[in-house]
């Protein structure tokens, strides 16, 4: 996935997957196609072009980018064997642990939803912590990666990476994007056939209030 700029006090729609839930450059096509839609993205900037050519350009990123995810979430909905199932109760409770531990402290929680072996989510970071200094999403991810990991590992008697190093973040623009990645997040065991309604799968949670 590409990087892109990060701050504080953003909202954020993320996803991310086990190490082995995808075949290996499953999504090697299209993460050609999206470098090269960034890449002429960014040759367009140093050459000044005008507005309309950059907004051209942006807006087929933005398109291919939500094409790639939607191939992503298939591709990951379709697998059958990865090493462990985050379905399972436990698995499900840890990472729901992991995920509510910054609450009220670093961030705002809106939607989560645990997969078989992936995990959207959807959330506000503070501007700052407890400690008053800013809050950034890689730290934050990477604790709830190594936290969830340990647990998970030690449930299942596995060792070594768990995760997929990469995760796809989105910014949430506004709150109509918002209200749109948290109906995405929790519309996705129903998407993917596991139950009728999104309320039924235990590893969902919403935000109090939020609808």
């Amino acid at each position: 996935m590409l990087p892109h700029f990060q701050q504080s006090g953003q909202a954020y729609f993320l996803t991310w997957s086990l190490i082995d839930a995808l075949p290996p450059k499953a999504m090697e096509v299209y993460s050609r196609q999206l470098k090269q839609i960034k890449f002429n993205i960014d040759i367009a900037k140093k050459k000044n072009s005008n507005e309309a050519v950059l907004a051209a350009l942006q807006m087929e990123y933005v398109t291919f980018r939500r094409k790639y995810m939607k191939a992503f979430d298939n591709l990951l909905d379709l697998q059958t064997k990865f090493s462990v199932d985050l379905s399972k109760k436990d698995n499900q409770q840890i990472v729901l642990e992991s995920l509510c531990f910054w609450e009220g402290k670093r961030l705002e929680n809106y939607a989560i939803c645990v997969m078989k072996n992936h995990v959207h989510w959807v959330f506000r970071l503070y501007e700052k912590n407890e400690l008053n200094t800013a809050v950034y999403l890689q730290d934050i991810l990477q604790s709830v990666k190594r936290y969830s990991s340990n647990k998970i590992n030690k449930l299942e008697g596995l060792k070594g990476a768990l995760w997929q190093k990469e995760s796809f973040d989105t910014t949430i623009r506004d709150d109509k994007h918002l209200f749109r990645a948290v109906e995405y997040t929790i519309n996705n065991p129903v998407e993917a056939g596991l139950v009728n309604e999104w309320s039924k799968w235990e590893g969902t949670y919403v935000a109090p209030g939020f609808f």
